[in-house]
């Protein structure tokens, strides 16, 4: 029989508390001296001194704001203002999805409904930006996944560099982090799922046919035939979940 977690006492809430007050205060201390990506931070000795707080409970909020992505430590060289980077957060939303995975899966699938919103209403401003160039890349890509389905060689990498390609065009950073982190969070769950799983040359086909509505500058198909897509990722993870994994 499963024994129920440990009540937090009110002595460990306070010491959470005050962990992200001081992890809050750091980034506010960033922000205030005017600190930007790669630029270094106070020494530990420093940030204990000006905060009034012991080194270990700095060095400890440190490690926090470094596991977010807000600051890099590099050993023998000092603490640095991370780069723009939400890679962060796939470890943590990757084993959320696997673990719902036994239970219906439903955080699976809200990862899949972001991504198909996210991605099927930006296709029409990305189309809007489309160049000839960015045109070519992404008919290089796709050939290259029809190839790999006719040696019935998984798409993996070639499916994901299609969609970079797609939203290419925005030029937004955030949007191309946001996507890498989902791609990494679904590329483990499939890892998690087993191998073998859909028809390379159906996937193909699929990608060609985005690609035809985005070359002909039909944004509402385009958008529709996106759509399509992720209904058929949405089906093929619920088929396994209710198998369990």
């Amino acid at each position: 029989m499963a024994t129920a977690p440990a009540a937090v006492s009110p002595a460990g809430f306070g010491a959470r508390i005050r962990s992200e007050a001081l992890q809050s205060r750091i980034m506010d201390l960033i922000l205030e001296r005017g600190l930007d990506v790669g630029d270094a931070l106070p020494t530990e000795n420093e940030l204990s001194s000006e905060l009034g707080v012991g080194r270990n409970t700095v060095r400890e909020s440190l490690k926090v704001l470094q596991a977010l992505g807000v600051i890099e430590i590099r050993h023998g060289f000092g603490m640095f203002v991370a780069p723009n980077n939400l890679s962060a957060l796939a470890s943590g939303l990757a084993f959320r999805g696997r673990l719902s995975l036994r239970h219906n899966g439903e955080e699976v699938m809200e990862l899949i409904d972001v991504r198909q919103a996210l991605e099927s209403g930006l296709i029409g401003p990305a189309i809007e930006l489309l160049t000839e160039e960015h045109l070519a890349g992404l008919k290089e890509v796709m050939e290259a996944m029809r190839e790999a389905a006719l040696e019935g060689r998984p798409l993996t990498g070639h499916d994901a560099e299609f969609h970079r390609c797609l939203y290419a065009p925005l030029g937004n950073q955030v949007l191309n982090s946001l996507m890498d982190v989902l791609w990494q969070v679904h590329r483990q769950i499939h890892q998690a799922l087993g191998s073998g799983r859909g028809n390379p040359e159906e996937q193909a086909q699929a990608y060609r046919d985005i690609y035809e509505a985005v070359a002909n500058r039909d944004k509402a198909l385009a958008s529709e035939r996106l759509q399509r897509h992720f209904d058929g990722i949405r089906r093929e993870l619920r088929d396994v979940a209710r198998q369990g994994v």
